[in-house]
């Protein structure tokens, strides 16, 4: 067994189905809505494996795993080995670090472990874990890694990556995620991406696509790289562009510091001021669903859909952007944004059921539009900045949310501006001509603001018009020039902005009926099919890592040769080869 790998799982019983994710036995009843859910909420004084510190202009987060407390009973996470309840804090930290610390320039990511940064995902808890647990695992690390790279790019934070020791298969991910990795010269340390040969499995944190489009490393050797168990050590890491630079042990710390504080005078980020603290979310689960206090989810389980409603700014407009601050995570869009985020991966992975997501919104239009304007007068403040990329990352993640999505517009409405984009991001959308008897609201109305037109790309970097009218720019001019405008249901429509603009007459029956069809397809099939027609356009490198990884990896999860009684998965650390079948599909 290669070191790489012995440090990528040296937890190689077999798995305890009883008290594992198949099972859903999560290890606390604290968790939200049930003790077997899964709680996406944390912070610093609940963190087990991670340590957040901010020294300046520079701050580190230490990977220092708690093997005792993983999410779920059943296994031990060794050697910095992960599963998803590291990941939601790693995931916690990135975010304080955006709104907590402005004043932050570099990210240092390092192990708290001697000669060990990170073993990867846990393969015990890969290897007992039900097909959705596994997937939506990866997703959420994909995001999560995606995250890291946008702190950079949105945010100016460089991030370092520095390797004291092996870092295999999913640590290794963790590291490509950053802009520059210093691997320790030391004869032993290496990195490895040895899913393949060793597991039957594809790294599922976009390390091939890192590998091959971030890194760029040679195909030939990129084929040899991942193939191999022990990894790629030294200098040769180097020359095969796996790293950027390797340093002896008695010059690491130096080499780390030095290349920190080159970043840091080069970032863009010149925060003054102190940041705002992510107060804890306040949430009331009922078995119906969840209350927030700026949105509502409804869960109609026998039905299989789930109704979030978002709910309009009722406090009034702060008036300049110390008073934004002032309001801090009661900023009723950066309140929003947190809920949304919550509730969509609430649904994801704790309500697996559920077929189609319904959004509706109350409230008045002409107050999010002011949001958006405040948000656009304050475009070059660092709050208003991350608040604007804070919703960019969670309409993305609702655009890879392997559920139907539908948006109706009715009397009483809100959808404007940044909660339009919800409208764009559904695979339907049904808009209500007039009132029905009894609306004492205002007629439905949709209105576009600027931010629709470049402040929240998709994955494939285009913004979700300009994806809607891929064979017509002229229509996203046409969306362009009616900004501002309380658009009825019929304008909207002929503007190309809703599916359907239906009377009373037939509202009712025709959103029932595409409820439950929707509800009567096979779950499998609509994953597919929306995924395939969401992303239409360019492909970019993180399009690649959510479309070809995640259909093939969802694939290769499923195979006996990788989850099989005689599996790799299975077998892994058993002493007994895997057996597989050799026909190539």
């Amino acid at each position: 067994m290669s070191q790489a790998m012995g440090h990528a799982t040296a937890d190689v019983s077999a798995p305890d189905h009883t008290q594992h994710p198949a099972a859903g036995k999560a290890k606390s009843d604290r968790l939200a809505g049930g003790k077997n859910a899964i709680d996406f909420q944390t912070d610093p004084a609940r963190y087990r494996h991670w340590r957040l510190a901010v020294d300046g202009d520079v701050a580190t987060l230490t990977m220092d795993v708690d093997e005792k407390a993983g999410l779920f009973e059943g296994y031990d996470l060794k050697l910095n080995s992960y599963d998803l309840g590291v990941d939601i804090e790693l995931a916690d930290a990135i975010e304080r670090l955006r709104f907590e610390y402005p004043q932050a320039r570099v990210l240092v990511l390092r192990s708290g472990k001697p000669r060990v940064f990170c073993a990867g995902a846990n393969i015990r808890m890969l290897g007992g874990a039900s097909h959705a647990h596994k997937v939506n695992f990866c997703k959420f690390t994909n995001e999560t890694r995606n995250g890291i790279e946008d702190l950079s790019e949105s945010s100016g934070v460089k991030s370092i990556c520095a390797i004291n020791g092996t870092a295999a298969g999913g640590g290794y991910e963790l590291a490509l995620a950053t802009d520059y990795i210093m691997l320790v010269d030391d004869g032993t340390a290496a990195v490895s991406l040895p899913e393949l040969p060793l597991l039957a499995v594809l790294p599922g944190t976009g390390g091939l696509t890192r590998v091959s489009d971030k890194r760029k490393v040679r195909r030939d050797l990129a084929d040899v790289f991942c193939t191999t168990e022990e990894g790629v050590r030294g200098k040769r890491a180097v020359d095969w562009r796996l790293v950027d630079a390797v340093a002896p042990g008695s010059k690491f710390e130096e080499s780390i510091a030095a290349r920190a504080k080159e970043f840091a005078a080069q970032s863009p980020r010149k925060a003054a001021g102190s940041g705002i603290k992510l107060t804890p979310l306040k949430r009331t689960f009922s078995p119906r669903g969840i209350d927030y206090e700026t949105l509502s989810v409804e869960l109609a389980r026998p039905e299989r859909i789930a109704t979030i409603t978002l709910h309009g700014p009722k406090a009034p407009l702060p008036a300049t952007a110390d008073a934004l601050v002032a309001q801090g995570a009661d900023f009723w869009p950066l309140k929003l944004a947190r809920e949304l985020d919550d509730a969509i991966l609430h649904i994801r992975l704790n309500e697996l059921d559920i077929a189609a997501i319904v959004f509706k919104s109350a409230g008045d239009p002409a107050q999010v539009l002011a949001y958006d304007a405040l948000l656009d007068a304050n475009k070059d403040h660092w709050l208003a900045r991350e608040i604007r990329h804070l919703w960019k990352r969670v309409l993305k993640r609702i655009d890879l949310t392997s559920r139907s999505l539908v948006t109706l517009i009715e009397p009483g409405s809100c959808f404007a501006g940044t909660l339009a984009e919800l409208v764009f991001a559904s695979d339907r959308s049904y808009m209500l001509i007039g009132l029905r008897e009894g609306d004492n609201e205002p007629a439905a109305a949709l209105a576009l603001a600027d931010p629709n037109f470049g402040a929240y790309p998709m994955s494939n970097g285009l913004t979700r018009l300009e994806c809607r009218f891929l064979a017509a720019p002229e229509s996203v001019e046409a969306a362009k020039a009616a900004r501002g405008k309380m658009l009825d249901a019929e304008e909207a429509q002929e503007l190309g902005l809703v599916t359907f603009a239906l009377d009373d007459i037939d509202w009712e029956d025709e959103v029932r009926v595409f409820l439950e069809e929707r509800a009567s397809f096979s779950p499998d099939g609509l994953t597919g099919l929306e995924a395939n027609l969401r992303f239409a356009g360019p492909e970019t490198m993180e399009s690649k890592i959510f479309a070809r990884l995640t259909a093939w990896q969802n694939w290769i999860f499923q195979r006996p040769n990788a989850i099989g009684e005689e599996g790799a998965l299975k077998r892994y650390g058993s002493g007994q080869k895997p057996v597989f079948d050799t026909k190539r599909v």
